[in-house]
């Protein structure tokens, strides 16, 4: 089969390599009609993770496809069934996934990189180096889903696949976001980044009632659509200190932040000179800026791609301030409360959210390498997500469209 490799920074080809087979009883083998690029793969293309990869690896988290095969153990899909792959690997049945907290799970990842680094392993996760456990990714023509009956979601035949697309990671992890800032009606939001998640945070959080919402980044093209979008954008290009900025048009604050950005988040110089020295590898600058806008008593949520340590945190505003901070992977799997899926799932269906906006322009997914490159300068075509089409989806080939870059109805 064709498949997306991980050969080096800056180097992702299209190579010919065996077909997945079922190894586990609880597997199922999917053929990919649809997949895209995640923020999370450009941290492998540029390099941040070499460490934990090897050449050859195949890259992808977000997919949905045909069931090819089920193992003997699977019991909620069946061959021919449409579903949505979700990223995260979890076994079911140790202590954090009987709480539904799957992405903390303690028996998926095989790897001990990660309880050196945190004093604990995380779940497993498709196509995300060895240090979330090594599994195959999906940008490929077939894929291997282990524990199938928590990994795939069943979905409608006949529904556009750009609007189930984005449910394998990006609308689950927004969702999460406003789960752990606990976004209720009425709250003043402000969501660092632009990007596919940090618009779908915003645009979910209109959905639950949020009063006002503030979008920072620094890519005016993204700043423009959360613009069209209802939101009030900030350019933080334009403002030395956005925490400072936020209070002198917010004097109270912001009741919820979230980032959803980051640690590529800042070119400051200092950060340069720090992680030259070898004191940080991530960046503090935005979440500085956040604790610093938020108001007293008021929630933060932590969903962009931090791994590392940083060496400026404001520790005594954060405890000063009475905030709480939450942070952590998407647990799309989680089924009760608010649920994610099937709960994300209905709500496309019943036509009350359609996450097709984000994907922006469509190609074959032969091309993918060069959408990579693409992704991590910036450069995609209407400025936010491609979706890629296999030759198992070429039937549902979407047609060029000017209204792809905005739907205001959902």
């Amino acid at each position: 089969m064709k498949a997306a490799r991980w050969m080096g920074t800056h180097d992702v080809e299209v190579g010919l390599v065996p077909k997945p087979m079922i190894t586990d009883p609880s597997d199922a083998i999917v053929q990919i009609t649809h997949c895209s690029i995640s923020g999370s793969d450009i941290h492998l293309y540029e390099g941040d993770l070499n460490n934990s990869m090897k050449k050859g690896d195949i890259l992808g988290q977000e997919a949905v496809g045909l069931v090819e095969e089920v193992g003997p153990n699977v019991k909620s899909i069946t061959p021919g069934d449409r579903v949505i792959i979700l990223p995260i690997v979890a076994c079911g049945r140790c202590d954090y996934c009987q709480r539904q907290e799957y992405s903390l799970c303690d028996v998926s990842n095989p790897y001990s990189e990660m309880e050196v680094l945190y004093g604990h392993r995380l779940s497993g996760m498709l196509g995300f180096s060895r240090l979330c456990g090594g599994y195959a990714g999906d940008q490929a023509e077939y894929c291997r889903v282990p524990n199938a009956d928590l990994s795939c979601v069943k979905a409608p035949q006949d529904i556009d696949a750009r609007k189930i697309l984005g449910l394998a990671n990006v609308i689950t992890t927004a969702w999460h976001a406003l789960e752990l800032a606990e976004v209720q009606p009425g709250d003043i939001v402000g969501v660092w980044g632009c990007g596919p998640v940090g618009l779908s945070v915003q645009r979910l959080a209109k959905l639950r009632g949020a009063k006002k919402i503030y979008a920072m980044d620094r890519d005016p093209q993204r700043l423009r659509l959360a613009g069209e979008f209802g939101m009030t954008p900030i350019d933080v290009n334009d403002h030395s200190e956005v925490g400072e900025y936020i209070l002198s048009i917010q004097p109270k604050g912001l009741d919820r932040s979230i980032e959803a950005c980051g640690f590529r988040s800042t070119t400051r110089s200092p950060h340069a000179a720090v992680r030259a020295k070898g004191l940080e590898r991530d960046r503090g600058d935005t979440v500085g800026a956040i604790i610093k806008a938020t108001r007293k008593g008021g929630n933060v949520a932590l969903i962009g791609d931090f791994f590392f340590s940083t060496h400026d945190f404001p520790i005594g505003a954060l405890m000063q301030k009475a905030l709480t901070v939450r942070g952590g992977q998407a647990w799309p799997q989680k089924t009760d409360k608010l649920q994610y899926h099937p709960f994300l799932l209905n709500l496309v269906i019943d036509g009350k959210l359609d996450p097709s906006w984000m994907f922006t322009y469509e190609d074959e997914f032969e091309n993918i390498a060069d959408h990579y490159q693409r992704f991590a300068k910036h450069e995609v075509p209407g400025g936010l997500k491609v979706c890629l089409v296999t030759s198992f989806g070429r039937s549902e080939r979407l047609q060029p469209s000017s209204d792809m870059l905005v739907d205001r109805n959902d």
